[in-house]
């Protein structure tokens, strides 16, 4: 039986005290582990940040890639190998502004992993510029006079994908935090899970205690219906953003490689026969003689 201790290893974290990507950290290592993953059968894929070190702080298959692309790795992963569990991981600089790309395309194909983003609003690892999820009016080395740029809203950008599974989370509620994440990754589909981790160093304003004072909980609304798209629209609207919890889910749509399996010509790579045949390596080493 798979415990927490499978997913410890030795490397300590060097992110700063307080940082929200701790809880983060042992949110994943315990939504793993309530759904029962061994390490083995656990990727991760990250990007560049304070967000990007996480896949080299559990003991589990661990990608670093280039800035943003953390999803085309992801696919790539899971589409050689689809009995795999693949989480991507990075921030919301590394995922909202170079990464934006990547994720609308992989949430309209519907691959079957999940997306972990540590939303602190700015970018912290080169100290404090503004992110695409800065407030409006936000003060950091690139935006002295605050920034002129209202955030873009990544919870409706998926909506408008056509994503089947998006949820917001917060690293100062575990016990949320720990449930959005197993059923993201139970998730047939594409998942992103947005997780607000304030960021103690750089972001004065999105601390612990005004997310406190913010968020409302989606559970708290009396008859809240996440299988609703419109619904999901109207709720983000209404409190801007500022909610915790199952935003959508649609169990209807097919995965993409459920499709790929339909196709007689497709095998995921980690099944095909890579056995030597000297018959072909003779016929290819004719052609170039």
């Amino acid at each position: 039986m798979v415990t927490l201790k499978n997913y410890r290893n030795d490397v300590k974290p060097d992110w700063c005290p307080g940082c929200g990507d701790f809880s983060v950290l042992a949110g994943i290592n315990k939504a793993v582990v309530g759904l029962g993953i061994e390490p083995h059968n656990l990727v991760i894929s990250a990007g560049i940040g304070c967000s990007g070190k996480i896949s080299g702080y559990t003991r589990a298959y661990g990608v670093q890639g280039l800035h943003g692309r953390s999803l085309p790795v992801a696919q790539g992963i899971k589409l050689a190998n689809k009995d795999l569990t693949v989480v991507a991981m990075g921030g919301d600089g590394d995922g909202y502004a170079i990464g934006l790309n990547h994720a609308i395309h992989a949430m309209r194909r519907n691959i079957n992993i999940t997306y972990v983003v540590m939303d602190n609003q700015l970018y912290a690892l080169t100290k404090s510029q503004a992110s695409p999820r800065s407030d409006l009016g936000f003060v950091t080395t690139t935006t002295l006079d605050g920034s002129l740029d209202t955030p873009i809203s990544p919870m409706k950008i998926a909506l408008s994908a056509d994503v089947t599974f998006v949820a917001q989370a917060f690293t100062g509620n575990m016990k949320q935090l720990v449930n959005i994440l197993e059923q993201a990754i139970a998730h047939e589909g594409f998942s992103l899970v947005n997780v607000f981790s304030p960021c103690h160093t750089y972001n004065y304003k999105n601390t612990p205690k005004w997310f406190k004072e913010n968020l409302t909980e989606l559970d708290s609304l009396e008859n809240y219906d996440y299988t609703n798209k419109y619904e999901a629209y109207r709720i983000l609207d209404e409190y801007n953003d500022l909610v915790t919890g199952i935003i959508y889910k649609n169990d209807n749509k097919k995965a993409f490689e459920q499709n790929l399996s339909e196709n007689e010509g497709f095998k995921s790579i980690s099944k095909q026969d890579i056995s030597f045949d000297e018959k072909i390596f003779t016929i290819l080493c004719d052609e170039f003689r």
